[in-house]
């Protein structure tokens, strides 16, 4: 016979300052759309269990709030997302306004988005296992996939993730940014090498002020609004070989030098390639970054 699960109070799950698992799983799946088990534990409880993640998510699970898809492996692992009820629970939690309102709640959105986005949520673990190490600032909602910026003309540039990194070196304190980009080799490396061009665009975007003359236009560069200097631009490649991946870092150097607005932004921003298998075994502060801007050895990338 089944029983029905009654439903909680949505003031019980509420987030508060002592930020109970339960606050932090919804949290954590509300910023990253789509994590297994094993993810949502790196995430946010790396010392503990699996079942000490697996058990909350199953309660939520029967309160509505969270639904799960079943990964394509022999490993009979699910993915984790938030249900319609769970998303809108957590729409205005403060922690959370601001993000990109682009929530997966159902089980087909979520097993269309799922290699992309898992592979994001990989990235993301190891910057943060990297920060937890050295005693650097990097936690879950430090990573905020997909956001989006104009660039004109009724066009956007969209990055993959948006990363808050903060070095700690005594008591300096150093705060990082970057769009991150991931690819899979999914697409042709051509098509990969352009993405180049649309950050070369918003760098240099000034919006035409409305109600004004075509020529009046506001005092500086549209991503002054959000960030006292352009943030770092990262591409992390994985899906091929070596070889065929080097190939699409290769593609990248040449676009930064071939074309005018790339190579104009290179002067100002760091750009940098990487492969995800060697920021996992690795770690993203060794040298296992290629510079994108000019021949140079590869380095960590907070020394672009």
């Amino acid at each position: 016979m089944s029983h029905l699960v009654p439903k909680p109070d949505a003031a019980e799950l509420r987030p508060s300052p002592s930020e109970p698992l339960r606050h932090q799983l919804l949290a954590a799946l509300a910023q990253h759309r789509i994590a297994t088990t094993a993810q949502l534990q790196a995430m946010l409880r790396p010392s503990a269990s699996r079942q000490a993640i697996s058990q909350p998510l199953i309660q939520l699970r029967g309160e509505r709030f969270v639904g799960s898809t079943a990964l394509p492996s022999a490993s009979r692992s699910h993915a984790w997302y938030l249900t319609p009820n769970g998303a809108r629970l957590t729409r205005d939690w403060p922690a959370l306004r601001g993000r990109p309102p682009y929530p997966i709640t159902s089980a087909t959105a979520a097993s269309l988005r799922t290699p992309h986005t898992l592979t994001a949520v990989r990235a993301h673990l190891a910057f943060a296992a990297d920060a937890r190490q050295r005693g650097d600032e990097h936690r879950y909602l430090d990573w905020t996939p997909e956001v989006a910026h104009s660039i004109g003309e009724g066009q956007r540039v969209i990055a993959d993730a948006f990363m808050h990194y903060t070095l700690t070196e005594g008591d300096e304190r150093t705060k990082l940014r970057a769009f991150v980009e991931i690819d899979r080799a999914t697409t042709s490396a051509e098509r990969l090498a352009t993405k180049l061009i649309d950050y070369a665009r918003l760098h240099t975007y000034i919006p035409i002020v409305p109600g004004r003359r075509a020529a009046t236009r506001n005092p500086g560069p549209s991503w002054q609004r959000w960030y006292p200097l352009f943030p770092r631009v990262l591409f992390i490649l994985t899906g091929a070989s070596p070889r065929t991946l080097n190939n699409r870092i290769a593609d990248l150097n040449a676009m930064t030098r071939e074309h005018p607005a790339v190579t104009a932004m290179a002067r100002d921003v760091p750009l940098a390639a990487a492969l995800l298998e060697d920021l996992e075994q690795h770690g993203p502060t060794t040298a296992v970054w290629t510079p994108l801007a000019a021949p140079a050895e590869p380095r960590s990338w907070t020394d672009l």
